[in-house]
Formats: C-alpha cells, sequence, structure tokens
C-alpha cells in the first residue's frame, strides 16, 4: 500500500536547513547513528504526524494534546511516566512524601543541564511553579495543578513568591500542600509543571516559545528548526541527564492539519506515523497490523456556552443533550472507533474500587444510549417546558469545530438531530492554532470538545465544570458543584473522597454541564520499523525512546 519509507537522512543535510537554534555548543554525532557506504555517519531521523500548527509551546500555556506531546520531547519534568503508566524518576532521581502526606522533597539529579549547556537547579524549578500560579501568567492549568499547594490563592490573587516551594539547596526542591494529594506525584509528571529558563523568558517575554534560537528546554531533545505550517525538527539533547538511552538523532513532526494530506505523507513513505487518519479510509485498513485502535482516557463532548442567556436554562441544555443518538454516533458515524458516552467520566478512570464509570448513579447509566426515541421525545418535552415548544422562538445558533476527525459528520448529524428540535444550526469551521484559544476566551455559542486526561484520577475530568478552572469552557457555574468538589479535594478517605466526586457527576449531569457523546479511542498509522516507543492512554507517543530497525 505505500512505498518503503526512507529511513536516513544526512547530517549535513540537516545542518543546512533553516535556523540551527538552541544548538548544543559541543554537540556530537549519536552513538547509534550507522556509517553510510563511504563511511560517513548517518543520522537516525523519524518522521510522523501528530498534530498541526501548535496553539503554544509554552508548559505553561498549552492545553492541547498535541502541543503536550512536543512538550514532553523537550522537556523533563521532576517525575516522569513508564510504558506501563507507572511513575518513575526524572529529573529528581528519588522523592519523598512527609507521613502525614504534606510535604514532598524531591532530590534533584546531580548536573543537570540545560540544553544551551547551562546548569539547571531545584531554584528553576522554583521559578517555574510560581509562574504557574502567577496571575499575569494565566496558565489554563494554574489551579488544578497547584491549588493543593500551600500559599496558592494568594499567589494567584498577585503574590506568586507566596506559593510554599523552596529549594534549600541546588538539588533540593521542596513542596508543601495545604491537604495531602493522592495524585501528587503524577502531577510533578505533567508537563505543565515542565522546568522553564527563567533568563530566556525574562529576555524575549512571550515570544521564547516561538523561536527554536529561544526555546531552552532540559529533555531528551531540543528544537533545531520550526517552519511553522511545515514542521518542527527536534534534534536529539546531548545534555539531557538520559541521553546515552536516547536512540534517534532527530525527529521531524510534520504540522498537518488536513487528514487526506496526511494519508498522503503515510503513502509516500515520508512519515512512518501519522495520528489524523481519514476517516474514509477506515474500513479499507482495518486488519492492517500497522493500523492501531487503542482505547484513550477521555471524553469526546459538546461545550455550550452558559454565559449566554439562551443557554442558561437547564432544560435547554438537557433537550439538546438527549435529542444526540449516541449509538448512532458512535457505532456508525464514527465507525466503531469511539463508544457511547453515558457519562462524563468514562471507563478505564480509577474510581477506590474499581472504574469511576461502573460505580456512577448507581451503577445506571445517566443516559440510556439504547432507546433514542424515549430521550428525543424527553427532549422536546424539556424544550416545551423551557418556552421553545418545537423551537419556536429559539435563535438560530453555531456550531464551532476545527477539521479533524470526525468533527465535521458529526456536526452535520447535530444540525440533523437539533432539527427534529425546530433548531436551526449553522457550522463554523475554525483553523486550530486559533480553535483553541477562541473556545477558552468563550467566543462562541455551541463548540465541539474533548478532554484526555493528564492522569488517571476523575477529578481531573470534573474539574473542567469548576466555576473558575481556566479550561472551563463552558462557563458553567454551580456553587454545589464547587463544594462538592472542594471537600473532595480535601478529603483524605479514598471512599468518602468518591462519594463526594460521584454527587458532582451527578450535579453536572443534571444540568446539562456539558453534553458528553462519546468516549474516546485513539486510531493511527504507525510503522512496524518503529521500535522501542509506545502510546499512552492520555494520547502521547513516547517516541523519545524510540528506534528504526533496518
Amino acid at each position: 500500500m505505500k512505498k518503503k519509507i526512507a529511513l536516513v537522512l544526512a547530517i549535513t543535510l540537516l545542518l543546512s536547513m533553516g535556523l540551527m537554534a538552541c544548538k548544543p555548543a559541543a554537540e556530537t554525532p549519536s552513538d547509534t547513528a550507522a556509517p553510510s557506504g563511504d563511511g560517513a555517519p548517518v543520522a537516525k531521523q523519524l518522521v510522523a504526524q501528530i498534530g498541526p500548527n501548535p496553539e503554544t509551546l509554552d508548559p505553561a500555556l498549552n492545553s492541547a494534546v498535541d502541543g503536550a506531546n512536543y512538550i514532553l520531547f523537550a522537556f523533563d519534568c521532576l517525575l516522569n511516566v513508564d510504558k506501563d503508566n507507572k511513575i518513575i524518576p526524572g529529573s529528581a532521581e528519588s522523592w519523598d512524601v512527609s507521613e502525614d502526606g504534606l510535604v514532598w522533597t524531591f532530590k534533584l539529579r546531580e548536573g543537570l543541564k540545560w540544553s544551551d549547556g547551562s546548569p539547571l537547579t531545584a531554584q528553576d524549578f522554583v521559578y517555574s511553579w510560581k509562574r504557574v500560579a502567577a496571575p499575569e501568567t494565566a496558565a489554563p492549568y494554574g489551579e488544578t495543578v497547584l491549588g493543593m499547594v500551600k500559599g496558592f490563592a494568594e499567589a494567584a490573587a498577585g503574590n506568586p513568591d507566596a506559593l510554599a516551594v523552596s529549594a534549600p539547596d541546588d538539588t533540593t526542591f521542596v513542596v508543601e500542600l495545604d491537604h495531602p494529594c493522592p495524585y501528587f506525584d503524577k502531577l510533578a509528571a505533567f508537563q505543565v509543571l515542565s522546568p522553564v529558563n527563567k533568563a530566556t523568558i525574562e529576555a524575549n517575554g512571550d515570544a521564547w516559545a516561538t523561536k527554536p534560537e529561544t526555546y531552552i528546554c532540559n529533555g531528551a531533545f531540543y528544537i533545531a528548526e520550526w517552519v511553522p505550517s511545515s514542521y518542527i525538527l527536534f534534534k536529539k539533547n546531548p545534555y539531557y541527564w538520559n541521553a546515552d538511552a536516547i536512540k534517534l538523532d532527530s525527529m521531524k513532526m510534520l504540522l498537518i492539519e488536513d487528514p487526506n494530506a496526511s494519508y498522503a505523507a503515510w503513502q509516500t513513505g515520508e512519515a512512518m506515523m501519522i495520528k489524523d487518519v481519514p476517516t474514509a479510509e477506515i474500513p479499507s485498513l482495518r486488519g492492517n497490523p500497522e493500523f492501531y485502535i487503542e482505547p484513550l482516557l477521555g471524553t469526546y463532548y459538546i461545550s455550550l456556552n452558559d454565559s449566554l442567556p439562551i443557554f442558561s436554562d437547564a432544560r435547554v441544555r438537557q433537550a439538546l443533550s438527549l435529542a444526540i443518538d449516541r449509538e448512532y454516533v458512535a457505532n456508525t458515524l464514527m465507525q466503531g472507533t469511539y463508544t457511547p458516552a453515558t457519562n462524563f467520566v468514562g471507563p478505564g478512570v480509577a474510581d477506590w474500587n474499581g472504574d469511576f464509570y461502573d460505580n456512577a448513579n448507581g451503577g445506571k447509566p445517566y443516559i440510556d444510549v439504547t432507546n433514542h426515541a424515549a430521550n428525543l421525545e424527553k427532549a422536546k418535552q424539556l424544550l416545551a417546558e423551557a418556552g421553545y415548544p418545537n423551537g419556536e422562538g429559539f435563535p438560530t445558533v453555531t456550531y464551532s469545530i476545527n477539521d479533524a476527525g470526525y468533527h465535521k459528520v458529526v456536526a452535520e448529524y447535530v444540525q440533523q438531530a437539533w432539527k427534529e428540535l425546530g433548531i436551526n444550526v449553522k457550522v463554523d469551521v475554525v483553523e486550530w492554532a486559533t480553535f483553541t484559544p477562541m473556545r477558552r476566551a468563550g467566543d462562541y455559542e455551541i463548540s465541539r470538545n474533548g478532554w484526555l486526561c493528564d492522569y488517571n484520577d476523575p477529578s481531573n475530568l470534573l474539574e473542567l465544570l469548576y466555576s473558575t478552572n481556566g479550561n472551563n469552557d463552558g462557563k458553567y457555574k454551580n456553587p454545589e458543584y464547587d463544594a462538592l468538589l472542594d471537600k473532595a479535594a480535601a478529603e483524605t478517605d479514598p471512599e468518602t473522597r468518591s462519594g463526594y466526586l460521584h454527587a458532582a457527576e451527578d450535579i453536572l449531569m443534571a444540568d446539562a454541564a456539558c453534553i458528553p457523546v462519546a468516549y474516546y479511542n485513539e486510531f493511527y498509522l504507525q510503522s512496524s520499523k518503529i521500535t522501542g516507543a509506545w502510546h499512552s492512554p492520555y494520547g502521547y507517543w513516547y517516541f523519545q525512546y524510540a528506534d528504526i530497525a533496518e
């Protein structure tokens, strides 16, 4: 089906391309580079497509999975995640938690360096974490990742130095919590809390994360070239503490938004892996050993802008939710690559004694996806009760999407489904680089949305609807909901904590705070010649540990 993939490019060609920025001063060829026919070294390069132009590659500002994956290549957090999704040492070689769970002490590795060769110390983590908390940074994840740290509220109000993080010496980083957080080790491995270089940020402002020459990092790779709408070239970072384990010399990430263009790159052998596969090709790809469908921890959903009067009535929101035939969407439109959603927190997300999904709503689905006819009748009834019988008086609304995956076909279906309620819908296709900031700003009426868990805890999804959360795109506000999440955050007993979280989801689903549609699975194409890499249920490709079979 596809031509043989050209596996090698000459280092001299790479060095002649574009800006060779953030280049370490003493870079040497990788030990894994094989000799060419004339004895000259040949670089091992992996070419892949995992997304279009990212909104941002600033760890503190990113909230998209593709941007997080690039950050994962370039930065190394205190802790890391292995192929079994277990937490392992990263920049910190060890860590200790006090008996009461309130003090976390991380011991950094000796001799850590930035990609420009300068020293990296515990003070860099102090600066980076305070930067995430600072209001001027406006980090979407700020409250999620640091809300349990002592002094966060004061830091978020304008005094970042109040955040209880400290560096007693160059290799010791200490975090004091307000209350125990059972998943804090997972947060310490999350890309938002990557260390960033104070000198490059102070010298370049927000532009530091937009140019290779100022993108100083500390991970397995650094950015050597960046051509927007074309590619990002990552090169092996010889200053990375675990550089000996990195077998690739470079990775070229193709910035392609059109799935058909991605597929063309796969067919011609330009790309060894593509995330965005045209949905029309899926039937012909089933059975192909290089076509993968794997489960993800996440939910595909629709956000209604609750700040708009038209969506202020929960009955309207419930009607719009019930009018959607989720079985049809997941199994027909999405060709069985997704699973119909009956609630917001899907399967695989852990509860105190099993899956949160199985224990939700007393063990019964919130939405009976097997009886769409009854759901539709209930939707019409709710809309009439809200003052819009058969949709009379309801304005035409706009549904915003980006052009990838099944978004267009689902949007066209939503038009038809809501037309049965008497509601007219226009579809607006927005470029990916501007889609997420538009949605976050609330500059929309209805929007395609989705969330892949950053760590395996139901709070990671439920906190999206917390009134002050930076990723609360629907602008949902319910004091009772917030109070339950606050109780869960402070609760140390796992069963009691889960009870609060389940009660919060009860409110979320009754209010139709968002409209869950389907649970995510990842489908992609990847060459069998790529070895040593893995794909995680959080939607990341760990190519930094990959090799290419001859």
